[in-house]
Parts: C-alpha cells; structure tokens; sequence
C-alpha cells in the first residue's frame, strides 16, 4: 500500500518520525484523513483521537490543539500535547476528570476556573477514550 512521511513532534519531544498509510485526526472544523496524495493543507487540531495506519495496523493517540500541515506529500503533526494509547495512565485521566466535574459543580468557582475546568474534563475524556483501545 501508498505511504506517506509522517512527524508527530510536541513541545515535549518528537513523539513518531516514519511511514504511514492513512491518517485521521480531528481539526477545529471536524474529522480529517490524510491519504497519500493529499493536497497541501494546513488546519489547527482540536482535542481528539488521532488514528494512524502503519503497515496496516492501527495506532491511536490522544491529540490535544496545534496544527496538521501536509506539504508536498510529507505530513506534519504539531499537537500541542499527544500520547499513545499504551501512554496513557488511564486512572490519572479518570481522576482529572472527576477533580474537573468537582470544580464546575462548585458555585463558588470563578469564571476561569470554570473554563479550565470543562478544558480539563474534555482532555480527560479523550484520553480515556484513547486508553481504551491499548493493545493488548
């Protein structure tokens, strides 16, 4: 099958640097898959799964805002945080997401702890989406 160059880089370091069949990844504006072939593109990321096929399996992470560009067929992914399924420490997400619910059921929280909060809980959510579907 046709591959394309794919980096995922973070502020943290460089997360995949290699071939990939197929790639989805969710952008402000919804889902995206990127083929070999694809046209230049560039889009912000949103908070989702992200899915990459390499050697006709699937790998998924969690991938939090930034940008994808694609760029004379070579596929850049620049999240501003990203983790791989088997990364993820599953009962730290469930417990941010309860520390997340605590605060935006309390009515004394001011307007940015509020907003924090519900950022908190939707990046708990994917990551425990993510963390789902480990390999096993």
């Amino acid at each position: 099958m046709a591959e394309f160059a794919l980096k995922i880089v973070t502020p943290e370091g460089l997360r995949y640097n290699g071939p990939a069949e197929k790639m989805v990844v969710r952008t402000t504006a919804g889902d995206v898959a990127i083929l070999p072939g694809h046209i230049n593109y560039v889009a912000p990321l949103g908070m989702g799964e992200a899915i990459v096929t390499v050697k006709g399996k699937k790998r998924r992470g969690a991938c939090i805002g930034g940008m994808v560009s694609v760029v004379d067929g070579k596929v850049t992914l620049v999240p501003s945080s990203f983790e791989w399924a088997e990364d993820i420490d599953a009962s730290r997400a469930q417990w941010s997401e309860q520390r997340a619910k605590a605060v935006m059921e309390n009515t004394d929280s001011s307007d940015t702890d509020l907003k924090l909060a519900r950022a908190r809980l939707k990046r708990a959510i994917v990551r425990q989406h993510v963390a789902a579907h480990k390999p096993r």
